[in-house]
Order: structure tokens, then sequence, then C-alpha cells
């Protein structure tokens, strides 16, 4: 008997991989790392319209997207193409291309937790570089230091933080587009966040980091603190996920000097390395026991 398999979209299994793939075993499913890389549309008389490696013949029962590549606008286009149909071929996929394209787009996450009246930090994004420049000198101007960051990106990685004006020169695009975030100040001392981790509308575990400096993501050094979380952050985090419409998700949020509390952004294909570290939960288990329970029987 063919055991049913499960697509893993990543080009880098890892640690994150090799648990989701032993979850899904447990729970009797055969799973595959594929990227979305070696992906094509195969559109022609008696053929999968949608060919992926270790699917020739048949596709998968569904899809787990631990990560899609970056690239060109056209690769990446492509790439969320590929999810897009095979949701519309009836295969679940999880996250959906939809919640990827709202959530990797830190654009559009900041339109849509502002339209929806979530408490998030002021931003601009804009093309001209000398209106980002009168933007950051007019926030300077009143005390206020702003972030720079690329429009896509994870991990801290290319964000900067203007202080003076002689940091000016940091103020660097993201292919023509500026991404600017007034910086918001931790209650407490030091730099802290909180790392609220949802599984299907539900908040499953969460954590504090605390950064080094004013970067508090762990793959910059931040130590994990696992915490019970507040019913307002709760609901906060549930708003948000539910407002991107995912399966999952890390929540980032962080309580400002005066207690209120701020989504900083929302990953749709989070880590939770750190988490699990701190919190006796398998995650893993409990992501592939969401995608089989609500989309496989």
């Amino acid at each position: 008997m063919t055991i049913p398999k499960i697509a893993i979209f990543t080009d880098d299994a890892g640690w994150h991989g090799k648990q989701l793939q032993h979850a899904f075993k447990n729970l009797g499913y055969d799973s595959v790392f594929v990227s979305l890389t070696e992906c094509r549309f195969n559109l022609k008389d008696q053929a999968l319209p949608l060919f992926i490696p270790e699917f020739e013949t048949e596709l998968p029962i569904a899809v787990f997207v631990r990560g899609v590549p970056g690239g060109s606008l056209e690769e990446v286009v492509l790439y969320l193409d590929f999810l897009h149909a095979l949701k519309i071929m009836g295969i679940p996929v999880y996250n959906n291309a939809s919640a990827i394209e709202r959530s990797v787009d830190k654009a559009m996450t900041s339109f849509l937790l502002h339209h929806a009246g979530l408490e998030t930090p002021s931003t601009w994004v804009l093309r001209d570089r000398n209106t980002a420049l009168d933007v950051v000198k007019n926030e300077l101007s009143q005390g206020h230091f702003v972030i720079s960051k690329p429009l896509f990106g994870s991990q801290g990685e290319g964000i900067r933080r203007i202080e003076k004006m002689t940091d000016l020169p940091w103020l660097t695009s993201s292919h023509g587009v500026y991404y600017l975030q007034h910086f918001v100040l931790c209650a407490g001392e030091g730099f802290s966040d909180y790392r609220v981790f949802v599984i299907n509308n539900k908040v499953v575990a969460t954590m504090r980091r605390r950064g080094k400096s004013w970067l508090n993501n762990v793959a910059k050094g931040a130590t994990c603190e696992r915490i019970e979380p507040t019913v307002e952050m709760i609901a906060l985090a549930i708003q948000a996920t539910k407002l991107l419409n995912m399966d999952y998700a890390g929540v980032d949020i962080l309580e400002d000097s005066t207690g209120k509390l701020n989504v900083i952004e929302i990953n749709s294909v989070p880590a939770w390395k750190g988490l699990e570290s701190v919190c006796d939960i398998t995650i893993a288990e409990l992501l592939a026991q969401d995608l089989v329970n609500r989309y496989l029987t």
C-alpha cells in the first residue's frame, strides 16, 4: 500500500524540516522536501499541469510551506503562482499563497494592521528618496529614532536604526522602495519583545526575547524566556493572524514604555527552535496534527 505523501516546500530542510517530517511520519504520512525553484507549469494534454519533483505522476495530498525562495519579482511571483495553482486544484496549502503574500510584504502587513485598527508603529513606505529623508529628519527633530527595513526579509537582516542626522547615509532602499518605521521603546530595562505562536487561531506558546541590542531576533543572539501571555496579548495575536488568514503564524508583539502592546511583525513561515527550547511542547507535532485534522480527515 502506498503511503500518502505531503510536500514540504523548503530550500533548507534543516532541523525544522526534520521535525516536521518526523511528525507527519508519526501520523501515517510520508513527506518529501521540495524546492519551489524546481517546480514548473507543464500545460499540455494528458499531463499534470504542475510538475513537482517526486510527484511526477500524482500531486501531493497536501503542501506545507516552510519557505519561499527570494529572487526577482518574476521568480517570486512564479513561486506564489505554483501555490495558488495547487489551491485551485483542491490541494491544501498550509500557509497558502494569499497569507504568504500579505505577510512577506511588510508594506501590506502594516497597511492591513493599521486599517483594521490594531496597534502598530507609525510607518511610511515610499519611492522618493528626498521625501524619505524629510520623514526621517522630521522624526529625528522630534526626538524619535527611525527603523529602516528592507520590504522583504527576516531574522533582522538589513535593518538599520537611524538615531542622528549623521546616520542618514544608512537610509537604504529595497529596490527603490523605502520602508520606514517609528522606533518603539519597550517597557522595562534593556530590549525585549514577545513571540506569540498561533496555530488555527489558538495561541500555543509564547516567549519573551531579550536582545543584546535593540534587535530582538534569536538569529541575532537574543535569549528566550517562556512566559504566560496576557489576555490582551492572546487577543491581539489571534486578531493579527485572522487578519492575514493564516493557518499558523509567529506574531511579534512589543510592549511600549506606556504599557501599550504593538504588533511589530507577522511571520507566515516562523522558526520555532528558540521557542521550543523554553516551552515543553513539540510545535512540529501540533502543526502536523492541525494540517491533517483540518484538511485531510
